[in-house]
């Protein structure tokens, strides 16, 4: 029985991990797209906590062999339909497929070591016999609690009501294509653009998560390089790239961050530059990590650069590539953005996680300036720089509230009605996480200099705006169009 354990700890260890990794870091539980996928996944962590809370501590004897089972050929149907689901509504990273193969083939060698356990147990009378092994069982048995609590959370996720797509206004006649659509930021975008009346194209490395999320209205491209060249394209909103939480900035993490930044935007240069007629507008990403790391100065959008830190050098080379197209005679706005701040997804969900636990936490001396953005005030940014023909170069996306990250700490756990009192220090974050602790620890005092002077109105411009659990805009709705099986 202990080698059936030790199989059943490293599977359990290796489901957690794929949750953590590949689906909560992914943001897989806030995709309308991926809801049958969602309640899928209850099912299979609800059998789960069931086996990893039982098998550590109790004999299912007789008749009752029967029963554990069943249970587990359950599991490895809903496994099974699991992978059909997947394959049908979304594109696997390699490193999710390949963990999902491992623990396909553990399990089956879990199954081979536990049959004759089982067939021992079915031959015996009916009934418990309490069986405990030790430090295994109290590690098993921690993994199932686990395993119940996310087949709760999935399991709501699963059955809360999916709004409908936002309604379409009168048609503009505008063409608007998004790179990078299926992300946080870019869904929200397109969801907005087609609630104010515009056509929406998209390219999405994920094609078929891309056209079951957002239905038969949006054109979806995998390569810039199949849109003719007579197509119609008035604006473009450039937000495609790695993510930059996900990892540790190794040499080949850096490398892929900014060439998938460079590489996307060139190619949309190069769209541009071959179209018959060029968009009015391209509206392309950056981040306040332009500045580096600048204490308490205040930064407008002169600010320069810091040279010799990464973000700042990815930004620099990232827009120098977007401003390529003003050749073409295209006004260029270059979007730095805070952290972006919703409850539907993106950062603020990762880091209200342990913030729920009461484990919150101060990054270094909190300090550090937190220039941050509500989702629904970068889709109003979007919208007022796309009409505003006065808005050109860079542009400080983020609130006016100046706020430090501990103040940033204090004020998330507060809307989550915990205590906040833990902190990290910096040189224990360097320490563990190398130049990737940048992300938490440099400070940015930016201002959103150029469009409060152009007159453009916040809807949240403070926190306790940003953190209120209220209504949310159509905006940062998911969409439901498309969504197989729901009205």
């Amino acid at each position: 029985m202990t080698t059936v354990l030790i199989l059943l700890l490293i599977q359990g260890l290796m489901g957690a991990s794929d949750t953590l990794w590949h689906h909560e870091l992914g943001g897989l539980p806030g995709r309308s797209s991926a809801r049958r996928e969602i309640g899928l996944h209850a099912l299979r962590e609800a059998a789960y906590a069931v086996v990893f809370l039982t098998l550590p501590w109790l004999a299912w004897r007789g008749a009752f062999a029967g029963l554990i089972a069943l249970l587990l050929a359950v599991e490895a149907l809903i496994t099974l339909t699991d992978f059909v689901e997947e394959d049908r509504t979304r594109r696997l990273a390699p490193t999710e497929r390949v963990l999902h193969t491992l623990m396909a083939i553990l399990y089956g060698v879990f199954l081979a070591a536990f049959a004759p356990v089982l067939l021992a147990w079915a031959r015996a009378p009916t009934g418990f016999a309490v069986q405990g092994h030790g430090p295994i069982s109290w590690a098993i048995s921690l993994i199932g609690l686990g395993a119940a609590a996310w087949a709760a959370r999935d399991g709501l996720a699963a059955r809360a009501p999916i709004p409908l797509a936002p309604t379409a206004a009168r048609p503009t006649g505008r063409t608007v294509l998004i790179t990078g659509a299926t992300g946080f930021i870019g869904a929200a975008l397109v969801a907005d653009r087609r609630a104010k009346g515009d056509r929406v194209m998209v390219l999405a490395r994920d094609i078929l998560a891309a056209r079951a999320r957002f239905g038969p209205q949006v054109l979806v491209y995998d390569d810039l390089g199949q849109v003719p060249a007579e197509a119609r394209i008035d604006a473009v909103i450039n937000l495609a790239g790695a993510p930059t939480i996900g990892g540790l900035w190794t040499r080949a993490r850096k490398a892929r961050l900014l060439g998938s930044r460079l590489a996307v935007t060139g190619a949309v240069v190069d769209l541009i530059g071959r179209l018959a007629r060029p968009p009015r507008v391209l509206l392309s990403a950056s981040a306040v990590g332009f500045y580096g790391d600048r204490g308490e100065a205040p930064l407008t959008e002169s600010a320069q650069p810091q040279p010799g830190r990464f973000l700042s050098d990815c930004c620099r080379l990232w827009e120098a590539r977007a401003l390529e197209a003003e050749a073409a005679g295209v006004r260029v706005a270059l979007l730095r953005l805070g952290m972006v701040l919703s409850w539907t997804g993106g950062p603020l969900q990762l880091l209200a996680l342990p913030a729920r636990f009461g484990l919150g936490v101060v990054m270094g001396a909190g300090r550090q300036r937190f220039p941050w953005i509500h989702l629904s005030d970068v889709t109003a940014a979007v919208d007022f720089a796309l009409n505003e023909e006065r808005l050109q170069g860079p542009v400080n996306l983020v609130a006016p509230q100046d706020i430090t990250q501990a103040g940033f700490a204090r004020a998330l756990a507060g809307a989550l009605h915990r205590p906040q009192w833990l902190a990290v220090p910096a040189p224990v974050l360097r320490a563990a996480l190398g130049e990737f602790a940048d992300m938490f620890l440099a400070s940015q005092r930016a201002a959103p200099a150029r469009l409060t002077a152009l007159g453009f109105r916040f809807g949240r411009p403070d926190l306790a705006t940003a953190l209120a659990r209220d209504v949310r805009p159509a905006a940062e709705r998911p969409f439901a169009a498309g969504l197989p099986g729901r009205a």
